[in-house]
């Protein structure tokens, strides 16, 4: 009655407890986060627990019955080999010879007493060696006649996709999404003060509060490293400066939002006076769409001064 009982109660924990994970799955958003949901985990360790314990109470429970049976028939428990499975697997999947049968595999070879033995290829070896051969067949029939995918081609299909999913979010989102592509300069005085916060705190250090120049190239003439306007600019701050000789990239510190509050107040410096302005650095940006008489202007400014 006492073992119907336990296995009674052994079915029924196990049977709530999955039906209570399966509730959970599919009611929690995130229903393997640790922080989220710990009672989930608590759940999962145990049942695995209780599953072990009890497969460790059979496997003692028959162990203990096999001991019985072998007393019962005149065996001494002490002179059976357990592991005598294990030792005939491991002697098929190696083909071994024992020392008193290397008579029979003895080469007629002796180099200075030493004896070289014919062993067979281990059973093991030989079939991954067959499986390679199979795996370099198929490969070469797959993918250079056959013409399947190479990585270059998922590649650019894997870039596909997610532009097609990501055209599909920017017309689904309720938020733009800002990137080098669709930034655009903000003029309004909240979006402004915010991309000054930012810039004292992450910009000044190296470039000065007033963009004159520090570490950082200057910021109030026409002359940029990496290209002037607000996506150049955006571009720059996301990405960093030049390999080696720039300047961190801030994408992953600062959000997409902040960076174009940035970029829009560092373009506010152009014309501005530094008290210490820095030595122009790079080349003069023009704005795309400016016509060739006002380029033709610039030039000839330049080449005056």
């Amino acid at each position: 009655m006492k073992k119907y009982f336990q296995s009674a109660a052994y079915i029924t924990f196990i049977g709530i407890t999955l039906f209570a994970l399966m509730t959970a799955i599919k009611s929690y958003e995130n229903p393997f986060s640790l922080y989220e949901n710990p009672l989930v985990w608590i759940a999962i360790v145990a049942l695995i627990l209780v599953i072990l314990m009890k497969e460790l109470v059979n496997i003692v429970a028959q162990q203990k019955a096999e001991q019985l049976q072998m007393e019962k028939d005149g065996v001494n428990p002490e002179e059976v080999d357990h592991w005598a499975w294990a030792k005939k697997l491991i002697n098929k999947w190696t083909e071994a010879k024992a020392v008193e049968e290397e008579e029979e595999i003895i080469l007629d070879h002796n180099y200075d007493g030493i004896k070289e033995l014919d062993n067979n290829l281990p059973p093991w070896w030989l079939y991954m060696f067959y499986a390679t051969i199979i795996f370099g067949c198929v490969y070469l029939v797959r993918y250079h006649m056959l013409g399947a995918d190479n990585q270059e081609m998922e590649y650019a299909q894997s870039v596909e996709q997610a532009k097609r999913e990501l055209a599909a979010f920017r017309s689904t989102s309720k938020e733009a999404v800002i990137d080098a592509e669709t930034v655009t300069v903000l003029t309004s005085e909240s979006d402004l003060n915010r991309g000054k916060a930012v810039y004292n705190l992450n910009c000044a250090a190296c470039h000065i509060a007033d963009g004159g120049g520090g570490i950082g190239p200057n910021l109030t003439d026409e002359y940029w490293i990496l290209g002037g306007g607000i996506k150049n600019v955006f571009n720059t701050i996301t990405n960093g400066g030049r390999d080696g000789k720039g300047m961190v990239a801030w994408g992953k510190t600062l959000k997409p939002k902040d960076i174009q509050k940035v970029a829009s107040y560092i373009l506010k410096f152009q014309g501005t006076t530094p008290a210490k302005p820095k030595a122009p650095q790079g080349e003069k940006y023009v704005e795309e769409g400016t016509t060739a008489e006002v380029k033709v202007e610039e030039q000839a400014k330049d080449s005056i001064q």
